[in-house]
């Protein structure tokens, strides 16, 4: 008599993508606060990465900040802390930052996804559909008058855009909030432009430095 298949816990089946996706966007659309929002992530198992990942890497900084940066995922260092940007790129960004005045008090740092990929590995285009609405929901209960994209991944993410960030780097994009009654526009104060349109592309080569020491795909080491 064959032996007995044991079986898979019911948190390790990840549930079909369009599932998974439709299931973070309705999630996503009920939290009122980011506090809530992160309670939602810490429960939600339609992602696999959650499975793999030490912890969730939620956000750093000040919630209130008028800008907000936003990376590709999590790396190593981003894993064992919790935070995002604590790595190697993470030094570079918080040195690049203070050079325009700012520091982790007066700015807000997240990622589009919140746990580690494996090995540091790039993130599916299905994992990064199914974390989408969350860091889309992060940043519109921040509502920064700047959101500073870090990286390729995150800018063609947040952007739907499938131009390099060679291309976009010192672009100004107006983006629409996404309450009718606020339609709130991001905008670049003036004199920050050029140092921010630095600050992306310097970050962008210490996070891909980080990759050829620790594996490919993360925003961080």
């Amino acid at each position: 008599m064959p032996a007995a298949i044991p079986a898979v816990p019911r948190s390790e089946i990840a549930p079909a993508p369009e599932a998974a996706i439709a299931s973070a966007r309705e999630a996503a659309r009920t939290a009122p606060t980011l506090e809530a929002l992160r309670a939602l992530l810490e429960n939600f198992d339609g992602c696999a990465l959650k499975n793999t990942a030490t912890r969730l890497v939620f956000a750093d900084g000040n919630p209130q900040a008028r800008i907000m940066f936003v990376g590709e995922a999590p790396g190593r260092d981003e894993d064992i802390e919790g935070l995002p940007f604590v790595g190697r790129s993470g030094k570079l960004l918080d040195r690049m930052i203070a050079a325009i005045g700012l520091d982790r008090s007066s700015a807000y740092i997240a990622n589009v996804i919140p746990w580690r990929p494996p090995g540091n590995r790039t993130p599916t285009p299905q994992e990064t559909q199914i974390c989408l609405p969350f860091i889309q929901r992060q940043i519109e209960l921040v509502n920064p008058d700047v959101l500073v994209t870090l990286g390729n991944p995150s800018t063609q993410t947040l952007l739907s855009t499938r131009e390099g960030i060679m291309r976009t780097r010192g672009q100004m994009v107006r983006l629409r909030h996404r309450h009718a009654h606020d339609p709130r526009h991001r905008h670049v104060p003036s004199g920050l432009s050029a140092a921010l349109a630095v600050l992306q592309a310097d970050v962008v080569a210490g996070s891909a430095r980080d990759r050829e020491g620790a594996g490919a795909g993360s925003s961080s080491s």
